[in-house]
């Protein structure tokens, strides 16, 4: 159940750019178009259905439809994908890695604020139709990101000589992760259908691509969530004028310097930086950045020129070559697809915040920009343990030190916090700086001195009381300090490190339907769930 809701600020664990959009700051409206709100979508569906073409809708059914046919899918589920070809269908879209097995939890947060997202959207606007997309990012090629996930205290990877675009990756040589897994999870039947999975899509797929898709449409099969490659000739081909473009005026790059500027001098950092050209070159599998120079190209490892010219020819003749970075895959995603919302973690809100000016230049409509949930999951077991040592939610988001040495004021009956002390001491040291300044300047460095001397002298004073209370403490400050290890494994938010396997070993697929039940799209705070 949900246990409770936190605003993002509040957790000290997001960065102030993330928590100033999710709590709707005024500074920062000129940077996307329209606040998630469940009435803005209506106004949404306005703007993107005077944008959106019927070509495009055919192009798109038609790849979805040839990437789909080997698999088993419902009857509702092709209804569903039919359902494209109609001009009252828009999609809710979050994108992702091929993370192995889906690495950290975070992956299932995302998804799952999406299908939610879509359902709300249906119960408000009846008269639509709403698609939950997973735009799965094959064109990856930084393989270290993606090969590996944690299960309790191990990482499990794979090791691989393949290079290049990861979706082309063969997943034959996964065997060794399957007997891994073996080895690790506990001896169960959720344990089991895991394994059975994996096996069933990882190992009988014939790429990583292929296996991504067949394990991610069986884990949410009773919520008819749309995965799509946009690694495909035709994809490309009806987006090539774009990429010229971008070849040829920088359009990227230009259109953005004024908005980085301002997120500058607003004290926000720059998520991701632009380039000359946002573009990469696939052959044969490698993928290298187009580097643009006064008046030629070049492609990264290559000393060969190439002219305008040559580039254009070879957009229009091989679009299928032409990767978009990350800055520019926003403009071929909104492009391709009927998309309302775009769904993200606080790194992608980010960079996404940095091109509304760049989809103007591209005459392309800028979507409805929503975090996806944030979850910490707590066990039954781990909520009693937190009430038994009076620990609340709020206390657990703490750092470490923070949180014990609150605790330990409270087990105690001494107070070991000299603020007030330390005040007071400072003021007396104030009319010292008076007296010197009045009878020779000089002396205010010596009383600065003293000043600084006998303060970390408290300092230090305090920090031995407050250890030698801890000691006496130490069987409730040990369970608290186990316990947050728990929540907050490596000190860092549960989700970006847990894989969601761990859970399932525990609880099966219930845990899908205690996530699906709980996430809440439009709540825009962080949520603590507990499961039992």
């Amino acid at each position: 159940m949900l246990v409770k809701e936190i605003n993002y600020k509040e957790t000290s664990y997001f960065s102030s750019l993330f928590c100033d959009y999710t709590n709707n700051e005024k500074k920062l409206k000129s940077f996307y178009n329209l606040y998630p709100s469940i009435d803005n979508f209506k106004k949404q569906i306005d703007q993107k259905k005077s944008e959106y073409s019927d070509k495009n809708r055919k192009i798109l059914y038609n790849v979805i439809k040839q990437q789909y046919k080997e698999l088993n899918c419902s009857n509702e589920f092709m209804s569903m994908l039919e359902s494209i070809k109609e001009k009252n269908t828009f999609t809710i879209t979050t994108g992702h890695q091929l993370n192995l097995f889906t690495g950290p939890i975070y992956f299932l947060y995302k998804i799952l604020t999406t299908i939610n997202l879509c359902d709300e959207l249906t119960q408000k606007y009846p008269k639509f139709n709403f698609i939950p997309v997973y735009w799965m990012a094959t064109e990856d090629h930084d393989f270290k990101e993606i090969n590996h996930f944690n299960f309790e205290n191990s990482k499990i990877e794979w090791g691989s000589d393949q290079t290049g675009v990861v979706g082309k990756f063969l997943t034959s040589e996964l065997n060794t992760v399957i007997e891994e897994l073996k080895r690790i999870f506990p001896n169960n039947k959720n344990s089991t259908e895991l394994i059975s999975l994996f096996k069933n899509t990882y190992l009988k797929s014939d790429c990583l691509s292929d296996a991504t898709r067949n394990f991610v449409h069986l884990l949410f099969r009773k919520y008819n969530l749309l995965i799509i490659d946009a690694n495909h000739k035709d994809l490309k081909n009806s987006f090539k004028d774009f990429i010229k473009k971008e070849v040829k005026d920088s359009s990227i790059k230009k259109s953005s310097l004024s908005t980085l500027k301002k997120l500058e001098e607003l004290d926000y950092k720059v998520q991701a930086h632009t380039r000359d050209v946002n573009l990469f070159y696939i052959e044969k599998n490698e993928r290298k950045r187009i580097i643009k120079k006064r008046n030629h190209f070049l492609i990264e490892g290559s000393k060969n020129k190439l002219e305008q010219k040559h580039i254009a020819d070879a957009i229009e003749n091989n679009p299928e070559k032409f990767s978009p970075n990350v800055l520019f895959r926003t403009m071929y995603q909104e492009y391709l697809l009927p998309n309302l919302c775009y769904i993200g973690g606080p790194a992608e809100i980010a960079y996404w915040l940095q091109l509304k000016k760049s989809f103007e230049s591209f005459k392309i409509t800028f979507p409805i920009l929503l975090n996806r949930n944030s979850v910490l999951l707590i066990s039954s077991r781990q909520m009693k343990k937190l009430n038994k040592l009076n620990v609340n939610i709020n206390d657990v988001f703490l750092n470490l030190d923070k949180l014990t040495t609150i605790k330990t004021n409270e087990f105690s009956e001494l107070n070991i916090d000299f603020s007030e002390l330390k005040n007071i001491l400072k003021n007396q040291f104030k009319y010292l700086f008076d007296i010197a300044s009045k009878t020779d300047y000089s002396f205010t460095g010596a009383v600065k001195a003293q000043e600084k001397k006998q303060l970390d002298g408290i300092d230090n004073l305090e920090k031995k009381l407050l250890n030698a209370q801890k000691k006496n403490f130490s069987d409730q400050i040990s369970r608290i300090t186990e316990l947050r290890n728990e929540l907050f494994p490596n000190n860092t938010l549960q989700e970006r490190t847990v894989n969601f396997s761990e859970f399932y070993c525990e609880y099966g697929y219930n845990i899908m339907d205690i996530l699906k039940k709980n996430i809440r799209p439009l709540n825009r705070r962080f949520s603590v769930i507990e499961i039992s």
